[in-house]
C-alpha cells in the first residue's frame, strides 16, 4: 500500500481508497457479514436491471470499479475481474487477489470484501463520493495510449494472402456493419458462439481523453474453435467475424459478434486496427494504431464450459497472461471489462487511446 495516501483523521472519505481500507479493517470486527454479497437471488447480468436511477447507478458503479481497477490493480486486477449482480449489490469478484468491490443497491455504499479487508465486509462511504474520486483521477489512469501490438498472421486487410491469393475482407461490399456473424459477399456461413458485444470508445491522448468520432475500426478474431475466416483449413471460404465500424458521436464503435475460443499458445483476443475514417479503412490505408484485446480469465472459464468450446478448456489451462507473447509485457490498458452471463450474452467494453 502507499502509505503516503493514508491520514489521521479516520471519520473522512476523502483521503482514497488505501486510506478507507486500513481504517475501516479496524473497525471491522463487528462486521463480518460477507455472504450478503451471495444471500439474495441468483446472479444477473447487469443488462436485466432496469429503470433510470437503476441504469445510473450501474453506470456509475462501473466507472468507479473500473477507477478502482486503474488505480489499485493489486488489489482489483482488471484481467482477473467477474461481474456479477444480485438483489443486493452490483459488484466485481477478483478471484486472482479474492477480493469483492460492489455497490449496495439500498444504501448507495460502496462495499469492500476479502483478503485485502481480513475478510471484514467493510462499508467504504458513498458511491457518489468515489465517482468524483474517479473523475478527478480518470485523466492520468485512462488517457494512455494502448499499446502497439501485431496484427498477426491472420489480419485479411490486404498485407498478406492466403492460398487464393491476397487476403483482403476490407474490399468486400458489406464489410462496414455492426453484426459480424454471418459472411458476406456469396458466403454464407454463420459463426457460432456465445453472443458478445464489443464496444470499443475511442479518445484522443493528446486532448484530454476527447472522443474521437468519425474514425473507423477494423476489428476481426477467431471462432469459437480457434479457426480465423479467409486463412484457417476448412473456413478458407468464410469471412465472418469480420467487419469495419465508424466510431459514432461519442467516440464507441460497436460490433456484435461471438466470444473467441482460446486457441494453443494464445490467451483470447480480439484484433483491432484504428483509421481516421471510414474511406481509410476500407482501403486499409495508414492505420493510426494496431492492437489486441483481452478478456479477464475467469470471464472465459466461464464462457468456455459451454458447448462448442471444450477444446479452448485446455488450451486455456496451459497459457497465462505471464506466458502470452503479446500481453507478457503488461495487458491493464488491454483488458475489457466484460459483463452478463452465458446464457443472455456478455458485453466487453474497452477504452482506447490514441494519439488523435
Amino acid at each position: 500500500m502507499n502509505n503516503a495516501l493514508y491520514h489521521d483523521d479516520d471519520t473522512a472519505h476523502h483521503h482514497g481508497l488505501p486510506h478507507d481500507l486500513k481504517t475501516l479493517t479496524r473497525q471491522a470486527a463487528t462486521r463480518r457479514n460477507a455472504l450478503r454479497w451471495l444471500a439474495v437471488g441468483s446472479m444477473a447480468p447487469l443488462s436485466l436491471l432496469s429503470g433510470n436511477s437503476m441504469a445510473d447507478t450501474a453506470s456509475d458503479t462501473s466507472t468507479v470499479l473500473n477507477w478502482a481497477q486503474a488505480t489499485y490493480p493489486q488489489w482489483f486486477p482488471a484481467s482477473s475481474a467477474v461481474a456479477q449482480s444480485n438483489a443486493n449489490f452490483i459488484f466485481r469478484f477478483y478471484p486472482t487477489t479474492d477480493n469483492y468491490l460492489g455497490v449496495s443497491l439500498q444504501d448507495s455504499n460502496l462495499y469492500a470484501y476479502g483478503r485485502e479487508t481480513g475478510y471484514a465486509f467493510l462499508n467504504l462511504g458513498p458511491l457518489s463520493h468515489w465517482v468524483s474520486m474517479a473523475a478527478g483521477g480518470a485523466t492520468s489512469q485512462t488517457c494512455s495510449i494502448i499499446p502497439q501490438e501485431t496484427a498477426g498472421p491472420y489480419p485479411g486487410d490486404g498485407s498478406n494472402s492466403n492460398q487464393s491469393g491476397v487476403a483482403n475482407a476490407l474490399t468486400l461490399s458489406g464489410i462496414v456493419r455492426s453484426d459480424i456473424r454471418a459472411s458476406i459477399g456469396g458466403a454464407t456461413g454463420i459463426a457460432a458462439g456465445i453472443p458478445l458485444r464489443v464496444e470499443l470508445e475511442l479518445v484522443n491522448t493528446a486532448s484530454s481523453c476527447a472522443t474521437l468520432s468519425g474514425y473507423a475500426i477494423y476489428l476481426w478474431h477467431c471462432t469459437r474453435d480457434g479457426l480465423y475466416s479467409m486463412y484457417s483449413n476448412g473456413v478458407t471460404a468464410e469471412n465472418y467475424l469480420r467487419g469495419v465500424q465508424e466510431t459514432s458521436a461519442s467516440g464507441v464503435a460497436t460490433f456484435q459478434s461471438i466470444f473467441p475460443g482460446c486457441y494453443s499458445g494464445r490467451m483470447p483476443h480480439i484484433h483491432f486496427e484504428v483509421y481516421r475514417n471510414l474511406a481509410s479503412a476500407t482501403r486499409g490505408a495508414n492505420a493510426i494504431r494496431t492492437s489486441q484485446m483481452a478478456f479477464p480469465t475467469a470471464v472465459c472459464q466461464q464462457v468456455y464450459t459451454t458447448d462448442g468450446y471444450s477444446a479452448s478448456v485446455r488450451n486455456l489451462s496451459q497459457i497465462s497472461f505471464a506466458t502470452d507473447n503479446v500481453f507478457s509485457d503488461g495487458v491493464s490498458l488491454q483488458t475489457a471489462t466484460v459483463t452478463g452471463d452465458n446464457t443472455s450474452g456478455y458485453v466487453a467494453k474497452l477504452r482506447v487511446g490514441v494519439s488523435g
